[in-house]
């Protein structure tokens, strides 16, 4: 698994199906973003089939069935959208058109798996409620800081049976490596990413309101700019925000593009979960200078302190719900509307944003 870069970071778990070889099957089409084999180890390891691929550049298709040599090359986007065995569409599309795709998923029948962030505009998003509303399809996101990081799962399950109490507040850190050198063009024009808020950002206000048990929450105030990196002059490598939940739980996020080349992996993801019995760190990726291994969590509440290495030990239960729910039309992994709000939330903070230098 590539570690030193974000774009292409792809965790692998144990196999956990929840169905048999053939009974869900989907595609991956639009290939931009490296997420998509993450979402696609998930979608397997929980037992989903790959049937196809499409992408308009033949090189990035042949990458893709080199990892995964079941798969077949559509000729089209149309013939996985015309095949009614497909019953989900996985993709990771240039942000600005990840809205628009998803709509066409939906009206041909089938659920819809994007990367985050799933909007690069307010317009998009009602587009999409619109959508899903005529279509009865879903309209999913990969919020991968939480959904794909074991310690990050693990943290909602002790949330959940009352380890901290009630949370009050939740931190959280997301640096990223530039990597400038190979990063596609679209990742430095903000018409087509969308802003950092809007972007990584969205990691942080999913994760927030989760922990948090937020229905809705309010931007308080948001921050943008451009440290250090005034060659691309559209790109935000830096921006921080403050949130406040209908349940009076409160936020902070800080995300940036800066992250030196001495750290060992790709970014010193942290959060720390406050609540009223206790509180819980998350080291996501490393523990600086102790443990390369990521998926450290630290744990502190009237039973003592607690330190917890979970790789390997939790698993992603995400996708085998996922695939539940399409098949049940359930909505145990997320609800369609905590996926919308959280996208909501970070083009509103993006859109507010005051910019700083």
């Amino acid at each position: 698994m590539q570690t030193s870069d974000g774009m292409n970071y792809a965790p692998q778990g144990k196999p956990q199906p929840v169905v048999g070889a053939g009974e869900f099957i989907f595609a991956a089409a639009a290939l931009d973003h490296g997420h998509i084999y993450g979402m696609c180890n998930g979608l397997i390891e929980a037992g989903a089939t790959l049937k196809w691929v499409y992408d308009p550049d033949p090189e990035k298709v042949r990458k893709f069935v080199e990892k995964y040599k079941e798969v077949r090359a559509a000729s089209s986007l149309q013939e996985i959208l015309q095949d009614p065995e497909v019953q989900l569409v996985a993709a990771a599309a240039i942000p600005s058109d990840r809205g628009p795709l998803g709509i066409q998923v939906m009206q041909h029948g089938k659920d819809y798996f994007t990367d985050k962030t799933p909007f690069t505009e307010l317009g998009q998003l009602e587009a999409a409620k619109a959508a899903v509303q005529e279509t009865g399809r879903k309209y999913m996101v990969y919020y991968s800081e939480r959904l794909h990081v074991e310690s990050a799962v693990f943290a909602g399950q002790l949330i959940h049976d009352g380890a901290i109490g009630r949370v009050v507040n939740v931190m959280g850190l997301g640096p990223h490596r530039l990597n400038a050198p190979s990063r596609p063009d679209w990742f430095f024009r903000k018409a087509q990413y969308g802003g950092i808020l809007c972007d990584i950002g969205s990691h942080q206000i999913e994760q927030f309101l989760f922990y948090a048990g937020c229905q809705d929450a309010r931007v308080v105030n948001s921050q943008v700019g451009n440290y250090h990196n005034k060659q691309y002059p559209e790109l935000e490598d830096f921006g921080h925000a403050n949130l406040i939940g209908d349940n009076g739980a409160t936020n902070y996020f800080r995300v940036d593009w800066l992250t030196p080349n001495g750290l060992s992996t790709w970014g010193d993801g942290r959060m720390i979960i406050l609540g009223t019995e206790g509180y819980i760190e998350l080291r996501k990726y490393v523990d600086v200078a102790r443990d390369k291994k990521g998926n450290q969590l630290y744990l502190v509440n009237g039973e003592g302190e607690r330190h917890l290495e979970l790789s390997g030990k939790v698993g992603y239960p995400f996708f085998g719900q996922l695939i539940l729910d399409c098949l049940n039309r359930t909505e145990h992994a997320m609800t369609q509307a905590h996926a919308f709000k959280a996208a909501e939330l970070c083009l509103v903070a993006q859109q507010q944003a005051l910019r700083v230098e």
